[in-house]
């Protein structure tokens, strides 16, 4: 992170002939560049987007599947549990081939939607993994006085259980924020108009034919890196408290 952030200062020249040293000229002028000719803005937006949505519904749909599977016991309980349990077993990118084509039957190729379901879909597993056995510790009791003072299931796990698993959830929030930010894999795949690039994607603006401009590219990554270092720094005591309750629960 250093070197990168000392390299987005440098000529490419300079980049090469003292990896290490700081700048002789600080360079600004190669963040200006990065902002107007990468279309910083709009893929920095891209990127907000598609990570806000993908996480957001991984958040929602993990913690409703992981409240069933975890406080309630009906037939085919273990079976819908081994069913999420096998998405951690296959990698995704397994699944280009089918997933372009899903995505071309819909209609959704070169649009956020198929990025977005795309995450979704791969960060469910681990979400219902990491909150059902968050739930499955939560002593029954809870449920069982909120129903005698005449509380609904929704009500119980809106008001009682979330609020409970809380670092759970911010443990499921970072670790599929920071994989969503940084993938290049599917933005190639599944978008072709810079309209809806992510950053990542537009971030290859300054890969040439013949050369590369280093220096503008660090810029535009340590740009980039700027928002996951920063979240990470604020849910930082979350996270690890969250890791904390899950060996000590485990």
């Amino acid at each position: 992170m250093a070197i990168m952030g000392v390299s987005a200062f440098k000529s490419t020249r300079e980049i090469f002939q003292h990896p290490f040293a700081l700048p002789a000229v600080w360079r600004w002028e190669n963040f200006a560049r990065v902002w107007v000719e990468a279309r910083f803005a709009l893929y920095f937006r891209n990127s907000v987007l598609v990570t806000i949505a993908s996480v957001v519904i991984v958040v929602i749909l993990g913690a409703m599947a992981g409240y069933a599977l975890g406080r309630f016991r009906f037939r085919g309980n273990d079976l819908v549990y081994l069913y999420f349990l096998s998405g951690l077993m296959l990698p995704i990118r397994l699944g280009i081939i089918p997933l372009f084509i899903l995505m071309r039957t819909l209609h959704l190729l070169d649009t956020l939607w198929a990025l977005i379901l795309t995450y979704a879909a791969s960060g469910l597993p681990s979400a219902v993994f990491i909150l059902t056995g968050f739930f499955r510790t939560l002593p029954a009791d809870l449920d069982s006085a909120a129903r005698i003072d005449g509380a609904g299931e929704w009500l119980i796990f809106q008001r009682i259980m979330v609020p409970l698993v809380r670092p759970a959830l911010v443990i499921v929030a970072v670790y599929n924020l920071i994989p969503i930010w940084n993938d290049f894999f599917f933005p190639l795949v599944f978008i072709q108009t810079n309209r809806w690039k992510t950053l990542p994607l537009g971030m290859t603006t300054f890969f040439g034919q013949y050369s590369t401009d280093w220096g503008a590219l660090f810029a535009g990554l340590t740009l980039a890196a700027v928002p996951v270092v920063t979240l990470y720094a604020l849910l930082s005591q979350q996270f690890i408290r969250g890791l904390t309750a899950g060996a000590v629960k485990g």
